[in-house]
């Protein structure tokens, strides 16, 4: 039972250190944040099961991770209220073609950052677009020219 407490802490302390680290931040690791999560991971491990090597502990800490994945999902689809804590809210980072300052430093990006992902999504200037939204998952989706539609009338 001590492996699945500890499974469980370990579990909601992940769940909310990769929230106040930030979407973007984990959708564009660089080597060393990658060589830090892998650290993380080793640390993680001894933390949850101390100096049990035995197959029954790994099975157990395996299935618990498994379960609480799972059901992290499960509620995130279920429970709407429950949603953006657990994955996160799209944030509209220019709208009708303007900068929102406020939500890139939320976000803690840069305008430098959000013309790099412009650039890689084939758009020369931010000029062209109309709506760039940072998705829950760290991506940026743009949408250029005239993304309302026809004009009425």
């Amino acid at each position: 039972m001590d492996l699945v407490v500890r499974t469980v802490v370990v579990f909601l302390l992940i769940l909310v250190v990769t929230r106040a680290v930030g979407r973007r931040e984990l959708s564009s690791l660089e080597p060393f944040d990658l060589i830090l999560l892998i650290v993380i991971g080793d640390l993680v491990q001894q933390g949850v099961t101390q100096s049990d090597q035995s197959l029954t502990g790994t099975v157990i800490v395996i299935s618990t991770l498994s379960v609480l994945t799972v059901a992290t999902a499960y509620l995130s689809f279920r429970v709407r209220p429950l949603r953006p804590l657990l994955e996160g809210d799209p944030v509209v980072l220019i709208a009708d073609g303007r900068l929102i300052e406020r939500n890139l430093r939320s976000q803690r990006m840069t305008v430098e950052e959000v013309r790099a992902e412009a650039r890689q999504s084939q758009i020369g200037s931010l000029e062209e677009v109309s709506w760039a939204i940072l998705e829950s998952n760290g991506r940026i989706s743009f949408l250029t020219g005239d993304a309302g539609g026809p004009e009425p009338g």
